[in-house]
């Protein structure tokens, strides 16, 4: 076609270009493009120069972006919003604020978006407010796109009451303004109260609830380890077959049984799961594991391999941990030499822990302090504290006074050692009879400012679901 200059015209690398953009991987014939454009003379025609701003945008190319958009005599509203747009997404947050300040044109509800989008990553309460305002007072009539913007960037900034504020006060709500409100009470603690939005949502039918919003809802029950919640979502489940096949609906659905201690279901669901993935395989054995079973656990890793797939690092620390937890040592050396030997996978500290606590639990200290000081990771200060303190509790639990005063040395001078190693090494001194030792860690803790938090479990009283 180019040989022929009469068959194309500036509609044509519009088209071109948008071409390029929609595919994700034909940088160099966008450049091209490029070139062609500027060399038929067609560069300052303002379609085509959105048309390129846009397609550098996508790029991630800000540099080359800002130069067309320098290039445009009389930028519009759509050269200012893809511009911004850019910014945002490429974590320019400031500039993108500074070019919506800059605006010559009056902004539109996508360019508004992008500005709320910067203010987001900013976590900018008072940006974001007086954007928020600006809209309130020049912007005609309600756009939910925008709306979903403002309830997010409030969610993200952890402004929760101003979300609900919004929530309530919205003309029109769909399924993304209740799955951010619903999100962000979970990811702020509130899971009772993200429970009862999605009640709300299923009873109200003002939208149908999708994967992202039973993605949190069944994140919020894990949190609270609520059963008779998460069998409310699971009933929803049931009534959807689009949510009974997506892997990662099951997926989170058998961590929530998990997370409730409800093994049998859990491995009901996750029976049910037509192709099974790591996580999958992850999720179930760490549920084993944590509730004692740990030969089931054993039984079900070796059939990982029989359907195909590779186990993560994360299975093997279930995998490590159920044979901790259910003293076989053996099989755990066998399944760790396997992880480096067979599967290439470099052991993190959370594998060394668990090859620690192993040892301990079986009252093989020595061989816990070998396996720290031979096969740890070193730069990670926080893991290693909490290491050394997996062979302290082993230490007390066994009555090992000698290693104790060998290895408590090498927990003082860790950094970043956590308040419950402390609390771990004064106990371990009281249970020795060392109550001036105790005392001294006791007093250290107080001049550093660490308190450990209370331990605390709750049951289910008589649950009700409204």
């Amino acid at each position: 076609m180019l040989h022929y200059p009469s068959s194309y015209n500036h509609y044509t690398f519009t088209h071109a270009l948008n071409a390029c953009t929609l595919a994700h991987n034909f940088p160099p014939k966008g450049l091209e493009i490029h070139a062609h454009v500027i060399k038929n003379g067609h560069f300052h025609d303002l379609f085509i120069q959105n048309a390129l701003l846009h397609f550098y945008v996508t790029q991630h190319d800000v540099f080359s972006a800002h130069k067309v958009f320098d290039s445009i005599n009389y930028p519009d509203v759509v050269s200012w919003s893809s511009l911004i747009s850019g910014f945002s997404k490429c974590g320019f947050f400031n500039e993108a604020i500074d070019l919506f300040l800059d605006m010559t044109v009056r902004p539109n509800c996508i360019t508004l978006v992008s500005v709320m989008s910067a203010c987001c990553g900013l976590r900018s309460l008072k940006l974001g407010k007086a954007v928020h305002g600006y809209c309130l007072r020049n912007v005609d009539g309600f756009n939910i796109v925008w709306g979903n913007a403002m309830l997010d960037f409030y969610v993200r900034c952890g402004s929760i009451l101003a979300a609900k504020y919004l929530f309530v006060k919205m003309p029109k709500r769909d399924v993304v303004s209740w799955s951010i409100l619903i999100g962000g009470y979970a990811e702020r603690g509130y899971c009772e109260e993200a429970i009862r939005v999605f009640q709300e949502m299923v009873k109200s039918k003002e939208a149908e609830p999708n994967e992202a919003t039973i993605l949190n809802a069944l994140s919020a029950c894990s949190s609270i380890s609520s059963l008779s919640l998460g069998q409310f979502v699971h009933g929803y489940i049931n009534t959807k077959a689009d949510l009974l096949v997506s892997i990662v609906v099951m997926n989170s659905l058998t961590n929530m049984y998990v997370k409730c201690g409800e093994i049998g279901m859990a491995i009901e669901v996750f029976n049910k799961i037509k192709y099974k993935d790591a996580i999958s395989w992850s999720t179930i054995i760490n549920g084993l594991a944590l509730t004692g079973l740990a030969k089931q656990a054993l039984q079900l890793f070796s059939l990982i391999h029989v359907n195909g797939i590779l186990p993560d690092g994360v299975t093997f620390i279930g995998v490590l941990s159920a044979c901790s937890h259910g003293g076989l040592v053996a099989q755990g050396l066998m399944v760790f030499k396997a992880m480096w030997r067979i599967h290439k996978i470099v052991p993190k500290m959370e594998h060394c822990a668990c090859i620690v606590d192993m040892y301990g639990r079986a009252g093989l200290l020595e061989e816990a302090e070998a396996v720290i000081r031979e096969m740890c990771v070193d730069g990670q200060e926080k893991e290693e504290g909490l290491i050394w303190g997996a062979l302290l509790n082993a230490c007390r639990n066994h009555g090992n006074e000698e290693m104790f005063d060998r290895i408590k040395q090498e927990v003082e001078n860790v950094k970043g050692v956590r308040v419950g190693t402390f609390a771990l090494l004064s106990n371990t001194y009281v249970s020795f009879d060392r109550w001036d030792e105790a005392n001294k860690v006791r007093d250290e803790m107080r001049v550093m400012g660490l308190k450990k938090k209370a331990g605390c479990s709750w049951i289910e009283v008589n649950p009700s679901i409204s």
